[in-house]
């Protein structure tokens, strides 16, 4: 099985630290994920509220799961998503000391051979229960990574005959299993055949197909009835196939992607050779073929204007043609990895690069050795878009760094800048999709209750990139509109002046009385909020770091004790007017 999720470290109390820290060791790429208030932050690279909510969301998203704690918990925690068993990522449970490895979920997904890299990283043995794996010492059922098992259902009943003492024969390459200790025979009744043919039904064989199977056609009509006839015709297993290629004219028709996901295999593409007058030729299916691959294989033309290529071994699709690059751009949130939204951490995982400023690269963090990393200064914001659109119109996946939200005076906007002004075909081409985070305007709103709860604006008071003049125009506007603002770059060495004057403007409309929240670092370590009035703010109270939220005349605050004797002040606009 490959894994290209990194697994979750989860532990429920600081006592675990020490397994975590070592099976990162095992694992480089896995994140550490503590319990707040049981683990300290600075411990952690994600910092959750509550166990089963944090596990089923892992689970959900196909992350393994090592959990540090008693086997029992992690079963309650996911035992009501528990449903296809074929599809459940690895989930194990391992002592908080390391003297134990559990594998409790995903057998068909490698969770066992998990199970033994951790034991042996922490010398103790697995725990390890399936009766198949304990007699034959792999999972006859999880081929590796190329190959697709027929039938579930017909494999569960063969292993079951083989543990009930039935002898198996082997057909075709299957080097996973030289060193397993199956019951042979050399005419044994029930075989275990390679193949990409598709399975005939007979209950006497588990057929495991090789992904080896390639398909070209020139265009994207009625492109899964023409290939499921064409494998259909040449007694080929869907489950054989390994990609499709296209011409690159047809990047970014969304009905041929469509189709490549409903017959779940990827979308390559193969170059198109111009014909005369400099008009693109239309290619036939076998050169598209000849075009995109880099091993060979046996060509057949089919109907329906397709050509097959049919390999002995599985066939990797990054050696096939290219893929259709991929741009996403993301925000980290305010820096607290809990608060990344789980589609940013999802394209950070998948991404074959990443860009951003070097701070924030190093926040999104760590990556896996086959991950590039393209740190650069914040102010090359244009230079970095234009880079991302270079790499991922070579096929790359692509995905560019902000803080907070991508779209708030972040790289969103550098990167569609960088689009429209292009005059090649090729950036169109790429595949941008753009992933909302949480703001540093509203992570220190929820900090300080809710002071955006009615109409609010936000304005940056830097002035690198637009006049002095403009911004004291919208401050002033927005402050006779009684609209709550949010200050974003309030202040920094090379002027320290802008954040006075723009009170001063503000205090022409606004009471003194009238409530502001100063967050400083909200979401990273050292965070702190404030609570004040217009009238006793002082720019000496603010640095480049902090998120200042000016009240409207309708925003109050109000304090009320805990159960500890403590209080705290709560700030919020009411959803009214009058």
């Amino acid at each position: 099985m490959a894994r290209l999720t990194p697994p979750a470290l989860v532990m429920l109390g600081s006592g675990a630290l020490a397994t975590a820290r070592r099976l990162q060791a095992c694992y480089p790429d896995a994140r550490v994920h503590g319990l707040r208030g049981r683990v300290e932050a600075q411990a952690c690279n994600i910092v959750y509220d509550e166990l089963g909510a944090h596990l089923r969301e892992l689970y959900t998203s196909g992350t393994p799961i090592i959990a540090l704690c008693a086997a029992g918990i992690v079963i309650r925690c996911v035992a009501p998503l528990l449903a296809n068993k074929g599809a459940e990522p690895p989930v194990l449970a391992v002592a908080e000391d390391g003297s134990a490895v559990v594998p409790l979920l995903g057998g068909l997904t490698g969770v066992n051979v998990m199970a033994r890299e951790i034991a042996a990283a922490l010398g103790v043995p697995p725990a390890i229960t399936t009766s198949g794996e304990l007699r034959f010492g792999t999972c006859v059922l999880n081929p590796p990574e190329g190959y697709a098992l027929a039938s579930l259902a017909q494999g569960k009943r063969f292993v079951s005959d083989l543990l009930a003492g039935e002898s198996t024969r082997v057909e075709g390459d299957a080097h996973w299993l030289d060193d397993a200790q199956l019951p042979r025979a050399e005419h044994a009744q029930r075989a275990i055949r390679i193949t990409p043919r598709v399975w005939n039904g007979n209950t006497d064989e588990l057929v495991i197909h090789p992904r080896s199977v390639v398909v070209a056609l020139a265009d994207g009509e009625d492109t899964v009835q023409r290939v499921r006839e064409a494998l259909a015709a040449h007694g080929l297993s869907p489950l054989a196939l390994a990609a499709i290629v296209a011409p690159a004219t047809c990047i970014g028709d969304e009905t041929l992607a469509h189709a490549a996901e409903t017959l779940d295999a990827p979308l390559r593409f193969a170059p198109v050779v111009p014909g005369g007058d400099d008009l693109p030729a239309r290619p036939t299916p076998r050169a598209l073929l000849g075009a995109a691959l880099q091993s060979n294989c046996a060509i057949v033309d089919a109907a329906s204007g397709l050509a097959l290529a049919i390999a002995d071994q599985p066939i990797d699709a990054h050696t096939v043609g290219r893929a259709r690059g991929q741009l996403t751009v993301i925000g980290l949130g305010p820096g607290s990895a809990d608060l990344m939204v789980p589609a940013a951490r999802a394209a950070l995982a998948q991404a074959t690069d990443i860009l951003g400023y070097a701070t924030y690269v190093e926040m999104a963090g760590p990556f896996r050795a086959d991950q590039r990393v393209h740190p650069t200064d914040n102010r090359e914001e244009m230079q970095r878009a234009r880079h991302a659109f270079e790499l991922a119109s070579g096929g790359r996946r692509v995905v560019m760094v902000s803080s907070g939200d991508p779209g708030v005076f972040a790289m969103a906007s550098a990167v569609l800048e960088a689009l429209e002004t292009s005059d090649g075909r090729d950036w169109a081409d790429v595949e941008l999709a753009i992933v909302p985070g949480v703001s540093a305007a509203l992570a220190t709103a929820a900090q300080a209750g809710a002071p955006l709860g009615h109409d609010f604006c936000v304005l940056s008071l830097s002035d690198n990139l637009k006049p002095w003049s403009i911004i004291e125009t919208r401050i002033a506007h927005a402050a006779q509109a009684d609209l709550v603002m949010a200050f974003y770059n309030p202040v920094s060495r090379a002027r320290p002046w802008q954040l006075d004057k723009a009170l001063d403007i503000v205090r022409t409309a606004r009471a003194p009385e009238t409530k502001v929240v100063l967050g400083r670092d909200i979401g990273r370590p050292g965070a702190s909020l404030v609570t004040t009035t217009l009238g006793e703010l002082r720019s000496a109270d603010v640095d480049m770091r902090t998120m200042v939220i000016i009240g409207s005349s309708t925003t109050r605050g109000f304090a009320r004790p805990s159960a500890r004797g403590t209080q705290r002040e709560w700030v919020y606009t009411p959803r009214w007017y009058r």
